[in-house]
């Protein structure tokens, strides 16, 4: 059960992770890229800071998810 506890948490903090530096590199280092807009006022950056909220309650739904089917049978064993 740890291992695959362990296992799930490792991937989703990377993937985390990984999209939020993409997203402070992108800020930090291409400021053109990030100012153009897509539609009225809406431009990239903008995008991609709400995308990262909608990531991180995809990322929470998929590990619930994961823990029910995977974890939570496991630990209803060990009772």
């Amino acid at each position: 059960m740890r291992r695959r506890f362990r296992r799930a948490a490792v991937v989703v903090t990377a993937g985390f992770l990984g999209w939020y530096l993409v997203f402070v590199g992108l800020a930090a280092f291409a400021r053109g890229f990030m100012a153009r807009t897509i539609a009225g006022n809406v431009n990239v950056a903008l995008l991609l800071g709400l995308l990262q909220f909608v990531s991180t309650f995809a990322l929470t739904l998929g590990y619930l998810a994961y823990a029910r089917r995977r974890l939570d049978p496991l630990a209803g064993e060990l009772r």
